[in-house]
Formats: C-alpha cells, structure tokens, sequence
C-alpha cells in the first residue's frame, strides 16, 4: 500500500500543478466565458449535479457501454479472422485502415439524418472510432506469438482451436485489456462528438447548449465530468486486469 501511494506521488503533483496554472491562467484573463477557473468549474457542477448526474451522465455512459459492447465483439471478431486467413488479412487491413481516415464530424451528421435522435446515431459515432485500436491491438498481439511454440503444439498433435485456446488467446488478454483501455476514452470522445453534433440529451449536448448560453464554466461542466468517468472506468479494467493476469507478476 505504501508503495502504491508513493508510486501516485508524482502523478498528484504534476495534476495539482496544472490546477495551479489553469487557475491562475483563468485569473489573469478574468473571462470566464472564455477561460472559467477549476473552483468555477467546480461550482457548476455542484449547482446542476441533479441535471448532469441524473439525466445527461446516463445517456452518455449508456452510448459508451454499448458502443464499447460492439465494437469489442467487432474487433475479437475481425481480429481472429485476418489472423486465421491471410487472404482476408490482406482484404480486410485495408478497409479497417480506411474507415480511421474518415473524419468523424462528417459522418454524425448522417448518422442523424439515418437514425435522428435516437441512441443509435451516437452509439455508430463511438463504435467508428474504438473498433479499429481492438481490432489492430488483438491483431498485432496474435501475430507477436512466436512460430516455435505455434509449430510445438501442432508437432504435439494440437488442432487450430487447441492453438487457439491454450496458447493464442492467453498471450493476446494483456493485449485485449490494453486495447479496452485506450477503447474506453476514445469512445467517451466518440459519443460525446455524437451528442455534440446531434441529440437531445448527453453530456456532450449539455457542453454544446452551455456554449450557446456562453457559460464557460457550464461547457467544461461535462467534460469534467467525462474526465473523471474514463479515469473511473480505466481504473476498473485495470483492477479486472491485475486480477485475471495475476500470472504475468509471477513471470
């Protein structure tokens, strides 16, 4: 436990830092329209927790579990594919790579105008951008297995799914929770672009009608909020982590 606390040390100063100089930046432009200070932000979202906490919070984490949901069947889907078959391999890596070049601001609004307001236009906007780092992720952990041990379980008589079983997916779960944690923000991102570009409710929607009002310390209100959320929901997977690959400590 000790240890732990020191090892968060450095982390608490270099945060407690940047509150330090966010407020003293928000002080020396005194706009808070523009800039509004930590205490400010702080303030607001005591004053509209039951809006933000009861409402908005929901829906958005709502989009991101589903959004999640999908798209880590989606990419241990199309991860085991391109590994078993290098013809899709060569098919597949392509497309997925396109789909990232695709700006995400050009197609929520389309996913509006196909779904309107309903979850589902978010929860595409989330899945477009976290299928491809768990797709690639799996991929790269499923190709990084050596060929010797692959070739010593076929020479024992192994069939593919014993392969697959007893040596590819235990080397790949460190690779599947790293592609989870960096998912998992990136899909907040995602469906707070969503809600941003097109709801009636949400985070992000809240941040956009914040803007309108010009009320800087509303717009940072929310994504204070979905800051901590992703901080909350990454430090779950890692605990998940730490407790199903205790064996990795013990090599």
């Amino acid at each position: 436990m000790k240890n732990n606390a020191r090892s968060n040390i450095p982390a608490l100063i270099i945060f407690f830092a940047l509150l330090v100089i966010w407020q003293g930046a928000a002080m020396g432009i005194d706009a808070a329209y523009i800039l509004p200070s930590p205490i400010q932000v702080l303030e607001k979202v005591w004053e509209l927790r039951e809006p933000l906490f009861t409402a908005h919070l929901p829906y958005t984490l709502s989009v991101v579990v589903i959004g999640l949901a999908i798209s880590v069947v989606l990419g241990v889907a199309l991860a085991v594919i391109m590994d078993a078959n290098p013809v899709i391999e060569k098919a597949l890596y392509p497309v997925i790579i396109a789909s990232q070049t695709i700006p995400t601001t050009a197609l929520a609004p389309l996913f509006v105008l196909w779904f309107g307001y309903t979850i589902w236009s978010k929860v595409l906007v989330a899945v477009l951008m976290t299928f491809f780092p768990i797709t690639i992720t799996l991929f790269d952990g499923f190709k990084s297995i050596k060929t010797d041990m692959n070739d010593l379980l076929v020479t024992f008589g192994a069939s593919k799914k014993d392969v697959f079983l007893k040596l590819k997916l235990p080397a790949t779960l460190p690779y599947f929770f790293s592609a989870i944690k960096m998912a998992i923000p990136i899909s907040i991102i995602g469906a707070a672009i969503g809600e941003w570009l097109g709801a009636q409710c949400g985070l992000g929607y809240f941040s956009r009608r914040m803007m309108t009002q010009l009320d800087g310390a509303g717009v940072f209100a929310p994504i204070l909020i979905l800051s901590v959320a992703a901080m909350i929901l990454v430090g779950i997977v890692a605990i998940l982590e730490k407790k199903l690959l205790g064996w990795r400590n013990e090599i």
